[in-house]
């Protein structure tokens, strides 16, 4: 992970570029990822770890009605997210997490291991489904931020 994080960063920094992220099965991890690397404070804009409904609701304004019709962990929500962070921190690169890292809350639609990972840059958007088969939570929330350390890679290169 940390050499992952060290690409994204010097590649950050080279193109002067900004990043955000709205964090939830992770729970800050991929933010701590990034900042734990030198010089992430020329790249990094903020990071929200919004875990609860409630938190992703007034601090992302992700709309209530998603929420209980979607899910927490679903497109929608994540996408949601991606967005509403994106305006509030107006950074180049937003990203946002949302998922069953367990090992409880699943069901039968939503297996533990369920994450979707939201990636905002100008006007592309991407929101990617995620099963990430290790059932250990610590597992697939390492496997959440190495998948959103790629994607970011992808989409700055």
């Amino acid at each position: 992970m940390k050499k992952l994080s060290q690409k994204v960063v010097r590649l950050l920094k080279k193109k002067k570029l900004k990043i955000s992220f709205a964090e939830s099965c992770t729970g800050g991890l991929l933010s701590s990822s990034i900042t734990s690397i030198n010089g992430s404070s020329k790249v990094f804009e903020i990071g929200f770890v919004t875990y609860s409904n409630k938190s992703k609701i007034s601090s992302l304004k992700v709309p209530k009605k998603t929420i209980i019709k979607h899910g927490a962990v679903s497109f929608e929500t994540c996408l949601s997210m991606v967005k509403n962070l994106n305006k509030i921190s107006k950074a180049n690169i937003s990203v946002s997490i949302t998922g069953i890292a367990g090992p409880k809350g699943k069901t039968k639609k939503k297996p533990v291991g369920l994450v979707f990972i939201g990636i905002k840059k100008g006007n592309k958007t991407l929101v990617k489904k995620c099963l990430f088969k290790n059932k250990k939570r610590t597992s697939i929330q390492k496997a959440a931020v190495n998948k959103s350390l790629n994607l970011i890679l992808s989409f700055i290169k």
